[in-house]
């Protein structure tokens, strides 16, 4: 007795056991980069100041500038953004400074805006 490549398992095929296998295969990758990319990237993540004070940041080292109360600031990846508590942005307002990969990370539903809360706790917008 030969084995085909018609041979039944159970009632399923081999062939399409195979084929099912080859379009996961051909499936996967580009799955798996698309779940990787990042949709702010382009535009940046909107942070919104919910800290009830104000407070200062600086951008990319440039000047000491106030961030009010419930106002927006939009940040991109390549730059870097330093929050503090006081006019001359002396006292840093978070003990670990948040980055864009912070905030990316907590932005849950993927529309690029997180929150700074009191305390420096983040969250999603």
């Amino acid at each position: 007795m030969y084995l085909s490549t018609k041979t039944n398992l159970r009632g399923v095929s081999f062939q399409g056991i195979l084929q099912i296998l080859v379009t996961m295969v051909l499936l996967l990758p580009p799955l798996l980069a698309a779940a990787d990319e990042d949709p702010c990237r382009e535009e940046g993540i909107y942070v919104r100041n919910l800290t009830g004070i104000n407070i200062w940041y600086t951008r990319d080292g440039g000047p000491c500038t106030i961030w009010s109360d419930d106002h927006i600031l939009k940040i991109k990846p390549e730059e870097t953004l330093l929050i503090y508590r006081d006019m001359i942005c002396q006292t840093e307002y978070c003990p670990k400074n948040p980055t864009y990969d912070d905030y990316k990370s907590l932005d849950a539903d993927l529309n690029c805006r997180v929150r700074i809360l009191p305390s420096c706790n983040l969250s999603d917008m």
